[in-house]
């Protein structure tokens, strides 16, 4: 080093050192928050990928899980924006049943994530797209697990945050795709999510069937098939009795979803009503005891 360079370090080695510490401390200010933050909260997001459905879930010791994959690579960008910086893992995969707007897209998942696990409803379809899901499953060496009702997920056993599986109960291997969608209950304290895939009404008759009042309530629902008026009976409306309800759909799809019989329904049960539709990725935090909201715009 010259006397030159030298004496212009020392000049500035001040500012130099300043710097430093002022770049160290907002790394571990983000990483004393990231941590905070995760035993905290349970975090769940009903990602904006279009017309389809996909939902991403962290518990607050940081294990995720990653409901239906939406129907593009798409949801590695939404992804993107609610998982920790640096992470590269997912440890559990849930695909509701077999069309395309709700497994397309994880194969861009396990192509980019290590999957711990996946769980599937034990329907077969004769697609590219279901056929290529398998063929990635086997290559990334997923473990495969047929979803019945009276399973858990446990996804946080300290702060017993669990997924109940409470449908299918039976085989649903000749059940119409939507029929046969795994519909099971998050939860982490007083707050609960009731995730349906593209369950119907008829669906939603067998689990009434068999579940209790207690266990079919939950703070949030996502409706069943985008809000189709084949899904979300007032019954089931009235027994899941939700604060809140999440429409996951693109915007003008060709489907007409949310269906206004739909909307109607919500209006008379003064149930609201969240869509995403374009609009962004809606955002639930919870400590098991308070909930809040937000939607994170694409």
């Amino acid at each position: 080093m010259s006397h030159y360079t030298m004496e212009r370090f020392q000049k500035y080695k001040r500012y130099i050192l300043v710097i430093f510490i002022f770049l160290a401390a907002i790394v571990v200010w983000y990483f004393v928050y990231t941590y905070e933050h995760r035993i905290s909260y349970l975090k769940v997001v009903f990602l904006d990928i279009g017309q389809g459905d996909s939902i991403y879930i962290e518990a607050p010791n940081g294990k995720q899980m990653l409901v239906d994959g939406g129907p593009s690579p798409i949801v590695l960008s939404r992804l993107a924006k609610v998982m920790p910086w640096g992470d590269h893992s997912i440890d559990v995969l849930l695909a509701t049943h077999t069309d395309a707007d709700h497994i397309a897209g994880f194969n861009s998942v396990l192509d980019h994530y290590k999957v711990g696990r996946i769980f599937e409803n034990g329907a077969v379809n004769t697609t590219k797209t279901y056929t290529d899901l398998q063929n990635s499953i086997t290559k990334h060496h997923v473990q495969e697990t047929i979803a019945r009702k009276g399973m858990r997920i446990i996804l946080d056993s300290k702060h017993n945050v669990y997924f109940d599986i409470l449908f299918p109960d039976r085989d649903i291997s000749n059940f119409d795709s939507n029929d046969g969608s795994i519909v099971g209950k998050l939860t982490y304290g007083n707050e609960s999510f009731m995730l349906t895939g593209d369950a119907t009404i008829y669906t939603e008759n067998l689990i009434m069937q068999t579940e209790s009042a207690d266990m079919l309530h939950s703070q949030v629902l996502k409706l069943g098939h985008h809000g189709s008026k084949y899904s979300s009976s007032e019954l089931w409306l009235e027994n899941v009795h939700p604060d809140v309800a999440i429409v996951s759909a693109g915007v003008n799809n060709r489907y007409g979803h949310p269906n206004p019989e739909t909307l109607g329904q919500l209006a008379d049960l003064r149930i609201p009503y969240i869509a995403t539709l374009g609009k962004g990725s809606i955002v639930f935090k919870t400590d098991g005891i308070t909930l809040s909201e937000s939607q994170l715009k694409n």
